[in-house]
């Protein structure tokens, strides 16, 4: 990291905000999309879905802190938080490709296999995710740098955003050629790539 002295450079706090691009090109498919995905295409009911993120939530409530308390204790040649950034960014990305894989199984096969993928999309999440944001507070000594960190983390966030929101629906109808699993599988397969890169 930076110096007392040294303010960060940009490349420091561009990358810093591109791995909120790459956790939202998940997460903002995630929320304008997985519903539909998950009822309209894959074939699950809408209460099933439901009780399943409610499910999960109770999971996460448990698996953030703990996250929390195992990174603040890691100790590794590259520091506390950057060590589940590096190994844990396939994992995600594999999950996240996982969640929209639509294979062909009975409507119980189906259900089984979203909660599996789901809640280890979440997990994996959490592993990237709690000493990702962490990361911020240890940046840089200086107040100053570490709001301007927050400030590209941000926009980085919400330019994923708006790309999700903007390209996923003309991307998969492209890519499926009218086979809406097929398109999604096929853009979930380069958002997965592109997270993993970032």
């Amino acid at each position: 990291m930076a110096n007392n002295s040294e303010p960060l450079k940009f490349r420091e706090k561009l990358g810093y905000g591109l791995g909120d691009t790459a956790s939202n090109f998940f997460f903002a498919t995630f929320n304008v999309f997985l519903l539909y995905y998950y009822t309209d295409i894959f074939g699950i009911t809408a209460a099933a879905v439901g009780t399943m993120f409610l499910l999960t939530k109770i999971l996460d409530a448990v698996s953030d802190p703990i996250m929390g308390l195992i990174a603040d204790r890691t100790s590794s040649r590259w520091g506390k938080f950057r060590p589940y950034l590096l190994w844990g960014a396939i994992p995600y990305g594999l999950c996240g490709y996982a969640m929209f894989a639509n294979p062909d199984f009975s409507y119980t096969g189906k259900l089984i296999y979203a909660y599996v993928t789901y809640s280890l999309m979440m997990l994996a999440y959490t592993a990237i995710n709690v000493p990702y944001s962490a990361l911020m507070g240890v940046i840089s000594p200086s107040t100053i740098e570490r709001t301007k960190v927050a400030s590209y983390r941000f926009f980085c966030a919400f330019a994923a955003g708006w790309l999700v929101g903007t390209f996923v629906t003309p991307l998969k109808n492209i890519l499926g050629g009218g086979d809406e699993a097929l398109g999604f599988n096929l853009t979930m397969a380069i958002f997965a790539v592109i997270s993993v890169s970032l």
